[in-house]
């Protein structure tokens, strides 16, 4: 098992970024909150999982350990393959599918890509007592990002122009969670820009 890469960023895509390890490329896919943490030329630690499948071997690469354990405890449930998973990451950090699963939360669900209504039924039956308990206190949720201010608009637009929406609905995303910053800033805190785009991705999802 690779646990973990880590060496300088060689280069960014939408879906994956590509990490120099001792003179090779090591393709990992990444969630767009964890891409967006990223840059090239910069060094960067991401925890792994590989995928072995007939024909690919597939290495998924995450923010901390805690996004890798639950990606992997997300395909215990039947139907749930790694990219499923590594979506419902994309939307909702670790700790918020825990409070999801724990209370029986079916809209969080549906508001992950690929998942609807009997889905999340069902997965809510499954992992209802597999991911555990909520590890961060209150209503805060730990989302993946380097706390950033000028520039988090730039940022969050061209991950979500890199997931496939379209420049329009990027910039309605964008202004949906502008507030959501601004309070972040007046609180004297960064926005991050992992925890902003989970919260323009369920806008959109909603949207649609």
């Amino acid at each position: 098992m690779i646990a973990f890469v880590s060496g300088p960023v060689a280069a960014l895509a939408p879906d994956a970024a590509v990490v120099e390890v001792g003179g090779i490329g090591m393709a990992v896919q990444c969630t767009p909150a964890t891409l967006a943490t990223l840059r090239v030329g910069q060094p960067a630690r991401l925890a792994t999982s590989l995928v072995v499948r007939e024909d690919s071997l597939t290495l998924y690469g995450f923010a901390d350990d805690d996004e890798r354990q639950t990606f992997e405890l997300l395909q215990t449930a039947s139907g749930v393959g790694p990219r499923l998973a590594q979506a419902m990451l994309a939307v909702h950090s670790p700790d918020a599918l825990r409070r999801a699963f724990a209370s029986g939360d079916e809209k969080a669900l549906t508001a992950v890509p690929g998942i609807g209504k009997k889905g999340a039924q069902k997965l809510l039956l499954e992992l209802k007592d597999r991911l555990g308990e909520p590890v961060a206190s209150g209503g805060s949720q730990a989302g993946v990002g380097t706390p950033v201010s000028a520039g988090w608009r730039d940022q969050l637009h061209a991950a979500l122009v890199g997931l496939g929406y379209a420049t329009r609905e990027a910039d309605e995303a964008v202004a949906a969670v502008t507030p959501q910053a601004e309070a972040a800033l007046a609180e004297g805190t960064q926005p991050q820009v992992g925890h902003l785009l989970r919260a323009a991705l369920q806008t959109l999802n909603r949207a649609r």
